[in-house]
């Protein structure tokens, strides 16, 4: 029977060298999900993969930085790969540290009421609550919440179930791999990453799409990328710029496992970093012990 084995965890931790690893071991082909990776044109500022050592990737380098790419697209197009693949009996081994996406690609969680939430805009809180309770008496949601009324009353007029379904897990044999470290050695980790990036050509890769005229979204919120647009823009300094790659680094790691925490079941290995293979070989023999295992 198939699997599928996510691995999560924040940057420079081994994601990308354990996710070869079992992709070799099991037979599987790898789909991307980092949100940034999807970009051509951004490589070196998202750590994307140099050399895939021949195993077939997804969802890696498939769009420009002017291209419009949502996490409702990556569902789409996601679950499309995930079925080619499933159906051929292929395992498959998900990568990449943007959370919302595996939630989305993995999980019962809809967007289909994005496009009627305008409908709503000219209606106060008051007035959306008064819709709703002549609805469903029941609802306890505050009033000042004000998406949360939004939604419910969407779910009402549209006939949907009220009941979240974003917990229900879609796919059988789902393997959650986390990796994580002392957060000393992480951040050092993280610190040491930014500057490899540097040396490798990053501040150049941002000036090619600054000099091009690019701010779309990606470049406007990515790390590495929104801080080097700033320095381009003479509003701070290289040194700053540089530094502040690495603080947003560590935050956003941080809010990376507490998010993943909160929303996944993942089981944690602390990653040996001067013997990596030994959590490779760790990884491997819990999945092979584990075969028939659900995780929710």
């Amino acid at each position: 029977m198939h699997k599928i084995i996510v691995i999560i965890g924040p940057t420079g931790i081994g994601k990308t060298k354990l996710s070869l690893s079992l992709a070799k071991e099991f037979n599987a082909e790898i789909l991307n999900a980092d949100a940034m990776q999807i970009y051509k044109e951004m490589n070196i500022g998202t750590a994307k993969i140099k050399d895939t050592l021949g195993i077939k990737h997804h969802l890696l380098s498939i769009k420009s930085v002017n291209d419009e790419y949502s996490v409702c697209d990556y569902q789409k197009d996601g679950r499309k790969v995930l079925k080619d693949l499933l159906d051929q009996d292929k395992n498959v081994v998900i990568v990449g540290g943007t959370g919302l996406y595996i939630k989305a690609l993995l999980y019962d969680y809809r967007f289909d009421l994005e496009e009627t939430k305008s409908n709503y805009d000219h209606l106060t809180n008051e007035e959306i609550m008064k819709k709703i309770m002549k609805k469903d008496s029941s609802c306890d949601i505050h009033i000042n919440n004000r998406k949360r009324l939004i939604r419910y009353l969407q779910k009402l007029d549209n006939n949907i179930s009220i009941t979240n379904n974003e917990n229900k897990l879609l796919y059988d044999n789902v393997y959650f791999i986390g990796l994580t470290t002392n957060r000393d050695v992480l951040y050092k980790r993280i610190n040491d990453r930014v500057d490899e990036m540097i040396n490798d050509g990053l501040i150049d890769e941002v000036a090619n799409l600054y000099n091009k005229g690019i701010k779309t979204n990606p470049v406007k919120t990515a790390i590495g990328y929104k801080e080097l647009y700033k320095y381009f823009n003479n509003e701070i300094s290289l040194e700053t710029a540089i530094e502040l790659i690495k603080r947003n680094s560590r935050r956003y790691a941080k809010r990376q496992y507490t998010w993943i925490n909160n929303k996944m079941n993942v089981k944690w290995f602390n990653v040996n970093l001067t013997n990596f293979k030994e959590t490779i070989e760790e990884v491997i023999n819990y999945i092979k012990n584990n075969q028939n295992w659900l995780f929710f």
